[in-house]
C-alpha cells in the first residue's frame, strides 16, 4: 500500500469516527431533554397563599411552627453572650423574649449553636420584625425556617436547659483562677464587649473597629498581668474598661481642653492669656486617660517602688513620658497604677475609688460607680463558668452529641447541659454614664478644670 492510500484511508476513518461522536451526543442531549424527572413533593407551597385572620389579611409561610435563624456560632460562650445580649435588647423594649431561643446541634466539624426567633406565621409581619431587628443591629441576617410542633417543644425543652444550666452557681472563684486559665475566655468577652458597643452597633463613620482576636489575646494578657502585679480587683478593672471605652483603641473627649498657668512639654496649646494657657485635654486610648491625668500618673510611677522588672516589656512606662507618643498597652499600666492609687487613697473602698476613677478624687462619681459594678458583676459570672468549658478535665461536651427531634419521632427524654453560668442579663453597652450624672472628670484632674 502506498503511503498517500494510507493516509486517505486514515483520513476516511478519523471522519466517519467524528460523525459517530457527534450524533451519540446529539442524540443523548435531546434525551437528557425529554427525559422525565421524578422530583420530590414539596412539603408545603412553594408560593404562600393570603389568607384572612381575624379580619385581618395574613401571608402564612410555614405549614408549622414558624422561625428564624439568626445566628451561628462555634463556641459556646459566644453564642450564650449575643444570645443573652438579643435578649436583654428585646426585654429593654418591651418584646416577648421566650420566643427566642439558643439551641446546639452535632456538625461534622464540631458542635454548631444556633439562635432562633420563633415568629408570627405570617410574612406580612415576620419580615418586618425581623428586618427591625438587622436595623438595630442585632442581627446580620435570618433564614426563614419551619418546625413541627414535636421539634418546637424539643427546642423550647434545650433552650431552658441553657438558661437552668447557666444558672447554677459556680464553684470556682475568679481570685482563684490563674491567667491561663482566665485568657481565653478573657479574649472572647473583650471582643463581645467591643462588637456590641453602641458605636459599633449603629455603624457611625468615627465608628471604632471591634477587637480582632490578636487584638483581644494581647489586651487579654496585659489586663491580667497589670492587674496581678498592682493586686487589683480583676472584675472592676474590667469594669472600668468597659465603661470607658468597651476595650478598643480610640481616643475620646477630643473637644475638651482645660487652663493652666504655664504651658509644659508635649502641650498643644489652644489658647494664650497673659496669666494662663489653655491645653488640649483628650482621653487617650483604651483606658480614656486624659493627657493631664497621665502626667499625674507618670509622676506616680516615677516614685513609686515596686520592681516593674516584673512586668513584661511593653508594659513597663518610660521614665521620659511623650504624651504624643503613647503606646497603648503602657497606658494599661498606667490605668492598673491610678486604681491601685486611688484603692489606696479610699482605704480599700471600690466604691469610692472606681467613682473617684471618673469623677476626681474630690468629686466621685457614684453613677458611673454603679455602671462599673454591673459590668464587673457580669464579667465575674461569664469569666467563673466560662472557664469550666475550657478546662478539658470538668469541661462538658454540651450538647455536642444532641440530635434536633425529626418531626416524625418524639423528642428525647434527657440531653447533656453546659455547666457554665453567664449571667442572666448583659450589662450596659455603652461607655458612657447616663445623661443626668454628674460631669466626668478623669482621676487627679485639677479642681479648676
Amino acid at each position: 500500500m502506498s503511503v498517500r492510500g494510507f493516509f486517505r484511508r486514515l483520513g476516511r476513518n478519523l471522519l466517519r469516527l467524528t460523525a459517530a461522536l457527534l450524533t451519540i451526543a446529539v442524540f443523548a442531549y435531546l434525551g437528557g431533554l425529554l427525559w422525565t424527572l421524578e422530583l420530590p413533593a414539596l412539603r408545603y407551597p412553594a408560593l404562600p397563599a393570603p389568607k384572612i385572620q381575624g379580619q385581618r389579611l395574613v401571608l402564612p409561610f410555614s405549614p408549622g411552627v414558624a422561625s428564624a435563624k439568626v445566628a451561628t456560632f462555634h463556641d459556646q460562650l459566644e453564642a450564650f453572650l449575643h444570645f443573652e445580649y438579643i435578649r436583654g435588647r428585646e426585654a429593654r423594649d418591651g418584646n416577648d423574649t421566650s420566643r427566642i431561643l439558643l439551641t446546639a446541634v452535632d456538625t461534622a466539624t464540631g458542635p454548631s449553636y444556633e439562635i432562633f426567633v420563633v415568629c408570627d406565621n405570617d410574612l406580612l409581619t415576620a419580615v418586618p420584625y425581623l428586618t427591625q431587628l438587622e436595623g438595630h443591629n442585632l442581627i446580620s441576617s435570618y433564614d426563614l425556617n419551619t418546625w413541627s410542633e414535636k421539634d418546637f417543644a424539643y427546642y423550647q425543652q434545650q433552650s431552658r436547659m441553657f438558661d437552668v444550666a447557666y444558672g447554677v452557681p459556680s464553684l470556682q472563684k475568679l481570685e482563684s483562677l490563674n491567667s491561663f486559665q482566665l485568657l481565653p475566655a478573657l479574649a472572647r468577652f473583650l471582643i463581645f464587649k467591643s462588637q456590641t458597643d453602641n458605636r459599633v452597633l449603629y455603624g457611625s463613620e468615627s465608628a471604632p473597629r471591634p477587637l480582632t482576636r490578636e487584638q483581644a489575646s494581647q489586651l487579654a494578657a496585659d489586663i491580667l498581668d497589670v492587674a496581678q502585679f498592682y493586686d487589683l480587683p480583676l472584675d472592676y478593672f474590667l469594669g472600668v474598661g468597659a465603661m470607658e471605652n468597651d476595650y478598643m483603641d480610640v481616643n475620646g473627649d477630643l473637644e475638651h481642653a482645660v487652663w493652666k498657668k504655664r504651658a509644659q512639654r508635649d502641650d498643644i496649646v489652644l489658647r494664650r492669656t497673659r496669666k494662663r494657657v489653655m491645653v488640649s485635654d483628650y482621653a487617650m486610648g483604651t483606658w480614656q486617660i486624659t493627657r493631664e491625668t497621665l502626667r499625674a500618673a507618670h509622676q506616680l510611677y516615677l516614685k513609686d517602688k515596686r520592681d516593674y522588672f516584673k512586668l513584661p516589656a511593653r508594659l513597663r512606662p518610660p521614665r521620659v513620658l511623650d504624651l504624643n507618643s503613647v503606646d497603648d498597652a503602657v497606658l494599661t499600666t498606667y490605668a492598673g497604677l491610678l486604681l491601685r492609687g486611688l484603692l489606696d487613697h479610699f482605704g480599700g473602698d471600690v466604691d469610692k475609688a472606681i467613682g473617684a476613677y471618673n469623677g476626681g478624687v474630690k468629686t466621685p462619681n457614684p453613677a458611673y460607680a454603679a455602671g462599673v459594678k454591673t459590668v464587673a458583676e457580669y464579667a465575674r459570672r461569664v469569666l467563673e463558668h466560662a472557664t469550666t468549658l475550657d478546662d478539658p478535665q470538668t469541661g462538658p461536651k454540651n450538647l455536642a452529641n444532641v440530635q434536633p427531634a425529626p418531626s416524625s419521632a418524639t423528642a428525647p427524654s434527657s440531653t447533656q447541659v453546659p455547666s457554665a453560668t453567664p449571667p442572666a442579663a448583659p450589662p450596659p453597652t455603652s461607655a458612657a454614664p447616663p445623661s443626668n450624672a454628674p460631669q466626668q472628670k478623669q482621676p487627679y484632674r485639677r479642681a479648676d478644670d
